[in-house]
């Protein structure tokens, strides 16, 4: 779920397709434990939600075994934040807690925030065969698809479920042993820690 898909917008709430909110449950036994990006046209029906503009998921704690995240895709420019604060987060989530995180992100593989917290972070990724997601917005389909090619970003240690699991909807694979090459890991300077919850 993610409180917009423009910069500081809170007017529309654009929401997983729920074939995917169906293969995460799926693949986590039925049950999503936080969902930190919340709306009130949620389909994801996580145990914890954190809904923006009333609570910001960035501020409260993200200490739960399985957490998805549909972030928002534009800046905020009241919170100042990014798609990287979601992104450091999540990382933070499962380095801290060992948590299980799924993010559903733009595929942007050039960019500074997939660097420093998916490319030596995350365990595995699924880009998603739907080139142009059709995202639920106000709870109803939008009529056209996403801009952008999006995939699914895991951090957690059942890489070779999730890949499983995930390769019926694209490419699923293990991006774990990038791990060993450290990426960028000690230069997390867009991880703040007024993001990490405590």
């Amino acid at each position: 779920m993610t409180a917009g898909r423009k910069v500081n917008t809170f007017s529309q709430s654009w929401c997983t397709p729920p074939k995917y909110v169906n293969a995460i449950k799926d693949f986590w036994g039925g049950e999503i434990q936080l969902d930190p990006c919340s709306n009130d046209y949620s389909m994801v029906g996580a145990t914890m939600e954190y809904k923006l503009p009333e609570t910001d998921g960035l501020q409260m704690e993200w200490r739960y075994r399985t957490i998805y995240v549909n972030p928002p895709y534009g800046a905020d420019r009241l919170r100042g934040t990014t798609i990287k604060n979601w992104l450091a987060k999540c990382t933070f989530a499962h380095e801290e807690y060992n948590a299980e995180v799924i993010a559903l992100i733009p595929a942007a593989t050039n960019t500074s925030h997939w660097k420093k917290y998916v490319f030596g972070a995350a365990d595995a990724i699924c880009f998603l065969a739907d080139t142009r997601l059709r995202f639920y917005v106000n709870g109803s389909e939008h009529e056209k698809g996403a801009p952008m090619a999006c995939c699914l970003i895991y951090w957690g240690d059942k890489i070779k479920n999730f890949i499983e699991h995930f390769d019926q909807y694209g490419a699923a694979i293990d991006i774990s042993d990038l791990k060993n090459k450290k990426i960028s890991l000690n230069d997390r300077s867009l991880f703040d820690e007024e993001f990490c919850g405590d």
